[in-house]
């Protein structure tokens, strides 16, 4: 009887095995728990991770932790894993959705859940039927095996083992310098907020160093030239070296000689200077008066604009030179003359007139004096000196009469 059961377990073994290699059977086709059974219309959605834990079928696909899809498959292509998900249609999600992998529990299972953009990035767009949410907009959290693989390495072979050690130490410097720390933290402080006020002006100039550095680098050419050139720049120094010792010491040398003479006569200097004052103060009044009036300087007894005043080529001229001796001699001379009866010295009167005078050059610039040509008749009465009746030719003045009239035209 116990032969008869064993072998009809064994018959029926086969036979369900038999059965299930005939079929296109998958475990996955079985009605398990997990994502949501998704009635009406609805499309799907691929999403990149970069590792997907232990994610499977028929795990949930949730928006605000609702569970409203699934997920049909996940495959490898690369080193880029990809999950693709189906969304009933009245799920309303932006073109630029997040996908994260979460943790129903600490050990639960694995799920994808979707959101729209967070922080500066505005929601934008529709998420449509085969669309692909990339690398860039997905995500997965810590798992606990890895949180325990590091805290395993902090544990074993770790710093906690010297964490007592530390403590102590920590204890034995802290432990009377407290106000020297606290002054310490203090200046911290300052420092930090100074920085920060001055947040805006350290960044222009980090951009003024890399517009400098911009600048440099387009000139790297002709940096890199005078860096070539540089030594026999410094090698003509060092031979010009002693050339330029002895330039410095005798500049020194001037300098002092200068200082010293400087301060010697400076009571001097300032005295001249304060005499000079006036002078430069009068000559800056006279402003445009005194080029002027020296036009006359050359031209003398003309001045410049009797050029234009005479047409033709001849001019006739008459002179009445009045003389008062006394004055002329007292202001020359300084003398302090007696006075005898009405006046002291006789006063005369010279005439002069002069005929056939060459007219002057018409030209912009300066005219020659002009040397009178013909006869001059001088009388002189009362001055005690002998009468005489000069006569002149066409060369020019008697030179006794010259020196007389004008001393500085005679010589």
């Amino acid at each position: 009887m116990n032969r008869f059961r064993r072998t009809a377990v064994v018959a029926g073994v086969v036979a369900t095995a038999t059965f299930v290699a005939g079929c296109d059977f998958s475990v996955y086709s079985l009605p398990l728990p997990g994502g949501a059974k998704i009635k009406g219309p609805s499309y799907t959605v691929t999403a990149e991770f970069t590792d997907v834990l232990d994610l499977v079928p028929k795990s949930s696909v949730k928006v605000d932790d609702v569970t409203v899809g699934t997920v049909e498959k996940v495959w490898l292509e690369g080193f880029t894993a990809k999950v693709r998900l189906r969304l009933p249609k009245s799920v309303d999600l932006p073109d630029n959705a997040r996908a994260t992998i979460r943790q129903t529990s600490l050990l639960g299972e694995k799920f994808v859940s979707l959101a729209p953009p967070t922080g500066s990035e505005k929601p934008h767009g529709k998420l449509d039927n085969g669309e692909l949410i990339p690398l860039s907009r997905t995500t997965s959290n810590v798992e606990v095996e890895e949180v325990l693989a590091a805290l395993s390495l902090l544990l074993n072979g770790g710093g906690v083992a010297q964490l007592q050690i530390i403590t102590q130490e920590l204890n034995k410097a802290l432990t009377g310098n407290e106000p020297a720390i606290r002054s310490v933290l203090t200046q911290l402080n300052t420092f930090v907020g100074t920085l920060d006020a001055n947040k805006q002006r350290i960044v222009e100039a980090i951009k003024a160093v890399d517009a400098l550095a911009k600048k440099l680098n387009a000139q790297k050419t002709t940096l890199a030239t005078a860096i070539d050139s540089l030594p026999k720049s410094i090698s003509t120094l060092d031979k010009q070296r002693a050339a330029l010792v002895k330039t410095l010491q005798a500049l020194a040398k001037l300098g002092n000689t200068a200082t010293r003479v400087i301060t010697a006569s400076q009571k001097d200097l300032v005295a001249n200077l304060q005499s000079l004052y006036p002078v430069l103060t009068k000559l800056a009044e006279a402003g445009e008066n005194l080029p002027k009036s020296l036009e006359l300087l050359l031209t003398y007894p003309f001045p410049d604009a009797a050029a234009d005043a005479v047409q033709g080529d001849f001019t006739n001229l008459n002179i009445t030179l009045d003389v008062n001796t006394q004055k002329a001699l007292q202001g020359l001379l300084k003398l302090n003359l007696p006075t005898v009866g009405p006046t002291a010295l006789p006063t005369g009167k010279i005439s002069l007139p002069l005929h056939n005078t060459p007219q002057f050059p018409q030209s912009s610039g300066l005219p020659p004096l002009p040397l009178p040509t013909g006869t001059a008749t001088s009388c002189v009465t009362g001055l005690g000196l002998p009468v005489c009746t000069p006569t002149l030719n066409r060369s020019g003045f008697d030179p006794e009469l010259a020196k007389v009239l004008m001393p500085g035209v005679a010589k």
